[in-house]
């Protein structure tokens, strides 16, 4: 696959998201670890499916990206700016990582390092959120070291595996990331 470095990290580059890669999206929203953590456990996605989510996503959210290793130029997962308010500076932040031995290398933390500079620096964003899952520790710590804190959370509202889960929400300013 051909990838393009738009926006570079530390470990990572984030690129313009390559169709050619429908077979390990496919992949990934089949897999429980990753679905879960994007409230999608309950969706079986064949490479039609897959495809169609993937265009209405990019025509949705213009500031969509692979997210690839830059020791290897290899895809690891997809992140985004999703409902951009030019008005307010305002965004939320999508993101995941697909296979389990790219997860706890410090690729997610870069990841969001990086969306964030790009939010602030090249867009002109003020306000920058995201919401998780109170299960997903990794990804809570994940967001800490990236410099969002916690404003706010709704109580048991995420039902697998026989559990109710809180969802989470997280900010940061851009003084704040400029400032940590």
């Amino acid at each position: 696959m051909k990838y393009y470095h738009k926006i570079d990290g530390e470990k990572i580059y984030l690129s313009p998201v390559n169709m050619e890669d429908i077979d390990k999206y496919t992949k990934w929203f089949n897999d429980f670890e990753v679905t879960k953590g994007v409230h999608a456990t309950q969706k079986l996605v064949n490479q039609e499916q897959e495809k169609e989510s993937l265009e209405q996503l990019l025509l949705k959210s213009p500031y969509t990206f692979a997210i690839v290793r830059k020791d290897n130029d290899e895809l690891i997962g997809n992140c985004s700016l999703n409902k951009v308010n030019f008005l307010d500076g305002t965004a939320t932040i999508g993101i995941f990582i697909g296979e389990e031995e790219n997860r706890n290398k410090g690729y997610g933390t870069d990841t969001i390092r990086t969306l964030l500079k790009y939010g602030f620096d090249i867009i002109n964003l003020h306000n920058i959120d995201l919401k998780v899952f109170s299960f997903n520790e990794g990804a809570i710590k994940c967001y800490q070291k990236a410099g969002l804190k916690e404003y706010g959370r709704k109580h048991e509202c995420y039902y697998l595996n026989n559990k109710y889960y809180d969802e989470i929400y997280m900010e940061i300013l851009r003084d704040d990331f400029y400032n940590n």
